[in-house]
């Protein structure tokens, strides 16, 4: 199995993926080579997506997915990712960065917490993105934007404890590109997901 490569009108990508746009359908297309996943978690902790992700059982799915590398981006995450000689996807790990764009640009699949900046930066950047959700905040603000972007098919949903079954039944073209916007109808669009009024936001 191949991971998908991206291709935009420019060039080919062979180390990440994007999308073929047709009417409302997208195709993904099969590389040669492996891609590299991206596991963000923004500025906060999230252990229990860091130690799943990084668990023999989830890399191996990723690597049956075509993957051969993994970048965690652990905010103030306790848990450190290990590489065992064993593993199959080489993995890295760093805090934070000045800036994520590049990460997202080379990455192939996104991992992310559910916050709204890494989901549609994820979106944004034309990557596949499995949002995995908290639950245990109190704000359900995040499931309710995951739950609705899923609905849309623009990304899959999981919790840590249902990331394994979900990436190993995970099907990239079953996911349709999201439309970048500007920053303000991103805002809009976030407001109207949770169905909270300009007002609310300021």
């Amino acid at each position: 199995q191949h991971a998908l490569c991206r291709k935009s009108e420019a060039a080919w990508s062979p180390s990440s993926v994007v999308w073929t746009h047709h009417t409302d359908v997208s195709y993904a297309v099969p590389c040669s080579m492996g891609g590299e996943v991206l596991v963000t978690v923004g500025t906060t902790s999230f252990d229990e997506l860091v130690a799943e992700v990084n668990s023999p059982s989830a890399l191996k799915a990723l690597a049956n997915l075509g993957f051969d590398a993994i970048s965690f981006q652990i905010g103030q995450s306790s848990y450190k990712p290990v590489f065992r000689a064993d593993d199959p996807l080489k993995v890295s790990f760093f805090n934070l960065a000045p800036s994520m764009a590049a990460y997202f640009e080379r990455a192939s699949l996104v991992i992310s917490h559910a916050g709204s900046g890494s989901i549609f930066e994820s979106l944004r950047a034309g990557v596949p993105v499995i949002v995995v959700v908290n639950e245990a905040l109190m704000d359900n603000h995040q499931m309710e934007l995951a739950n609705e972007l899923a609905f849309r098919k623009h990304c899959a949903v999981a919790t840590p404890e249902s990331l394994l079954e979900t990436l190993q039944s995970f099907d990239m073209k079953s996911l349709s590109p999201y439309v970048t916007g500007s920053p303000s109808l991103i805002a809009n669009e976030i407001d109207s997901i949770l169905r909270v009024s300009p007002r609310d936001r300021m």
